[in-house]
């Protein structure tokens, strides 16, 4: 092969990753923005006023209590993600054309999320569908990019590859929460209301998900799948992966790991507002003002991280990274009360590992996929990242509740990072690599 072609062949190479970074700088806003900030309170408000004297709304006939609609809703959605992702991974596998199913994800997330602008009132039940819809179809898209990263980067340079992903991720998210920020915190400049102003930027994070989504459909390119049989319904396609998985025993080792330690990565993030709240007495702008704090930081932490395993490996940098979260925790259980400035610290130290964490989980798990199984291995990688993050929770409660302290619930936690990093250890990277098929980069 000539200098020319394998010249040629990389620049097209950094286009299609160029404009794959782009779909993380477009889906990551509906994160930050409308699931972590702003949805949670103002559907919960939508419903209070729709509730009858004791407190409850009746979707579908059910007593539901007000205050428990949203996390229902998110449960469910969850649930819907599960069933889908299965079907739409191996369906993209077996037909090899992941772009228009990219765009259908991704344009039913961007079309539900705009449609929020609508939630006005007490339509709690339009805001329950919607936040159904765009949850599960964030999900479905995110597994659908995250299949194509061992197509658009070479072994070596996947950890940096993504960490880029996850980095402009938090760039956008960090921008866009700045901008709405400003529109919430100063609404009655503008001639708004309160409700208006939400309702505003939810519906920018719909408009800017399904603007920025042209730039990865226009660069990505499908490629040309193997023929292979045709996809299973409902569960059987779920079961048939898992029996797959099982046939690559060393990958379901890796991604136990990574359900653990990830289940504590996900309750620190749920779980840190009401920790400041609730025990450390701060109030909702040092609380935003954290979460921004730690947008900002992931992108710095994200692209510190992917360097260091360019020198050490993906695998001794995601320990440390464990050890890191462990650190931050016992930092957290001793914060004082009404000290704001300790637990923007404490920001700080999770945004500075959270990045890098999840961007190097991808990329190592990314390698132990084997060939031409890409998107319905990453439907079961997508599945326990967004599927089975409800122990850490659990645990939580339960600490709070036979306890009474948010110090011991928060404290907890470290439980998931020790058996993580352990599991983690304890699986032979290089040889899961091999099992895989693959080829086994330098550092890893």
């Amino acid at each position: 092969m000539g200098t020319e072609t394998l010249v040629a062949e990389a620049a097209d190479r950094r286009r299609e990753q160029r404009g794959w970074y782009f779909y993380d700088w477009a889906c990551s806003v509906y994160s930050t923005s409308v699931l972590t900030v702003f949805l949670g309170p103002y559907l919960t408000s939508v419903a209070e006023d729709a509730a009858d004297a004791d407190g409850y709304v009746h979707p579908l006939g059910v007593p539901v209590r007000a205050g428990s609609f949203f996390a229902y809703s998110v449960s469910l959605s969850v649930i819907v993600a599960v069933l889908v992702m299965p079907l739409v991974g191996a369906a993209a596998d077996r037909t090899g054309r992941k772009k228009p199913l990219l765009a259908a994800a991704a344009y039913t997330g961007a079309a539900a999320t705009t449609a929020m602008f609508f939630l006005g009132g007490d339509r709690y039940l339009l805001g329950g569908l919607l936040l159904i819809v765009a949850n599960a179809a964030s999900a479905v898209g995110t597994m659908l990019y995250n299949s194509y990263l061992p197509q658009i980067a070479p072994p070596e340079e996947r950890d940096a590859v993504s960490s880029r992903g996850w980095a402009f991720g938090y760039a956008a998210g960090s921008l866009v929460l700045v901008v709405n920020l400003v529109l919430y915190t100063a609404h009655d400049s503008f001639g708004l209301s309160e409700g208006m102003a939400v309702r505003i930027c939810l519906a920018s994070a719909g408009l800017w998900w399904g603007a920025f989504t042209l730039v990865p459909l226009r660069r990505l390119r499908d490629r040309r799948a193997q023929a292979k049989e045709a996809t299973a319904p409902g569960f059987r396609q779920l079961a048939a992966t898992v029996r797959d998985m099982r046939r690559h025993p060393l990958t379901l080792a890796f991604l136990l790991a990574y359900l653990v330690y990830n289940d504590g990565i996900q309750t620190v993030i749920s779980q840190a507002s009401i920790y400041g709240s609730e025990e450390l007495d701060l109030g909702q702008s040092t609380l935003i003002g954290a979460v921004l704090l730690v947008q900002v930081l992931a992108v710095a932490g994200a692209l510190g991280m992917g360097r260091l395993a360019r020198a050490y490996g993906a695998k001794r940098t995601i320990l440390g990274s464990l050890v890191a979260w462990t650190v931050t925790l016992a930092a957290g259980y001793f914060l004082p009360a009404g000290a704001p400035v300790w637990f923007f610290v404490l920001a700080a130290g999770i945004g500075l590992v959270l990045g890098g964490s999840q961007a190097l989980s991808r990329s190592l798990f990314s390698h132990l996929v084997p060939p031409g199984k890409e998107a319905e291995y990453f439907s079961a990688y997508e599945m326990s990242d967004r599927g089975m993050s409800w122990l850490g929770p659990l645990l939580f409660g339960i600490t709070y509740q036979l306890t009474g302290s948010y110090r011991d619930a928060i404290i907890s936690l470290v439980a998931f990072f020790a058996l993580g990093f352990v599991l983690l250890a304890r699986v032979p990277v290089r040889q899961a690599i091999r099992d895989a098929g693959n080829a086994v980069p330098e550092k890893i």
